[in-house]
């Protein structure tokens, strides 16, 4: 290994070049930052500052006093989903009900069409008055509506509008997968912030924000994996958190708004300056039909239309237009109403079966899934709960800082008896049986 380069920008492109032929291995020390500088003949300041690029774009890692060493490569998480070549029943997949999903055959019937050519509105005119209708009240202003291919895609695009590698943001811990997953393959920083029954806590939050930290994600409703919601009470402690910190971006999640069975309690406070509420029909609609409406201040709007024009500029007009027959069918109210007591009544089921056997639930749950807090590791229960003929979702995947020791149940096709059923299971499997 030699480091050559008498500039920053002349280091760090060294470093990654040895990094990119092998020549450099993950979990590799640098030299220290004054034996380097004295070596290449350079000020230790230069040395330094191709460092912190090296850290930013992560390539390395800044480990303190044991110094700085190259940084393994991103891995992707876990990933949402069915496992289709699986016999065990399916309670991990975190998908919703097909049967409460609308027929995209019908619905692409009744959506109008005709060729959109660049240069066109990007938004629907009707999606547009639909969103601004669906938010008011909800965030600051209404002024400024977005699409995008879905909440993660969202997220996705507005971090990357205001960040750079290397920056730190603040979620909820247990954290969502794919927000895990987007932070980490953009090279952000990851700071977890706790959750109990009424969602983040404002405690936590000021530390991360004290911390350094540019942005905060957070979920008012049916949070995932635990399915809590944001009450009244900490929804204003957290705004007073954000008003101390108005610069920060900050994103709402709200991506089961459709079928909620709660209040939304906006934690975004009307000083902050840079905000995006964002709601998703994915849900409701499908995985298929993943499209997101985007809320924000003039400024966060300009950058993520920015983000989105490096692309086709625009949400598929297509997609738009049965998105908008299914929003605007006349039975698609009362359609999501049974579905919303559906996912109510199945997490009811669980919940009970749970207090039953005596294991006590995160608390209160909107969503498709219920959380049960373990005690210990929660892999050997899994594995003893696939012995037993059931698929769950270990809690080590949603963990971020601490070890989220925890069981994430998706309840969207649980019937009565297998909700009974897979509780006794599952407390069998803690040695409780």
């Amino acid at each position: 290994m030699r480091i050559i380069g008498k500039t920053a920008a002349e280091i760090f492109d060294s470093v990654r070049l040895l990094t990119q032929s092998g020549s450099l291995k993950p979990g590799q020390a640098l030299p220290p930052v004054r034996d380097l500088a004295v070596a290449l003949e350079v000020n230790h300041n230069t040395v330094a500052a191709a460092y912190k690029r090296l850290v930013t774009t992560g390539i390395a890692l800044a480990q303190g006093r044991l110094g700085t060493v190259i940084r393994e490569p991103t891995v992707l998480g876990e990933q949402e989903g069915t496992a289709f070549d699986t016999s065990l029943a399916d309670v991990a997949s975190g998908n919703p009900n097909p049967a409460w999903l609308p027929d995209i055959t019908t619905a692409f019937a009744r959506a109008s069409y005709r060729p959109r050519l660049y240069g066109e509105l990007t938004v629907a005119s009707e999606l547009a008055a639909y969103a601004r209708q669906w938010f008011a009240g909800d965030c600051p202003a209404t002024d400024e509506i977005e699409l995008t291919w879905g909440a993660v895609d969202a997220i996705e695009r507005l971090l990357a509008a205001h960040l750079v590698a290397g920056d730190r943001v603040v979620v909820e811990d247990p954290c969502f997968l794919s927000s895990i997953n987007t932070l980490r393959t953009s090279g952000l920083q990851v700071l977890g912030v706790a959750v109990d029954a009424e969602g983040m806590r404002a405690d936590a939050l000021e530390e991360a924000l004290c911390a350094g930290a540019q942005a905060v994600i957070l979920t008012p409703r049916a949070h995932n994996p635990t399915g809590c919601s944001l009450s009244a009470q900490r929804a204003q402690s957290i705004r007073a958190v954000l008003e101390r910190y108005p610069h920060r971006l900050v994103i709402a999640d709200d991506h089961f708004a459709l079928l909620s069975v709660g209040d939304y309690h906006s934690p975004i406070p009307v000083s902050t300056q840079r905000w995006a509420l964002v709601r998703s029909v994915s849900k409701a609609l499908g995985p298929d039909l993943r499209m997101a409406f985007v809320a924000s201040d003039p400024q966060t709007a300009s950058g993520l239309r920015l983000r989105l024009a490096s692309g086709t500029t625009w949400v598929s007009h297509v997609l738009q237009g049965i998105v908008q027959a299914c929003l605007f069918d006349a039975g698609f109210g009362a359609r999501l109403a049974q579905a919303r007591e559906d996912y109510a009544r199945r997490r009811d089921w669980i919940v009970s079966a749970l207090t039953d056997q005596g294991l006590a639930t995160a608390g209160p749950a909107d969503g498709l899934n219920v959380w049960l807090p373990l005690e210990r590791e929660s892999q050997p229960v899994v594995f003893a709960l696939a012995q037993r003929g059931w698929l769950v979702r270990s809690g080590d995947g949603f963990r971020v800082r601490a070890m989220a020791h925890g069981l994430r149940l998706t309840v969207s096709n649980l019937e009565k008896v297998q909700a009974m059923r897979l509780a006794a299971d599952i407390r069998a499997s803690l040695g409780r049986g």
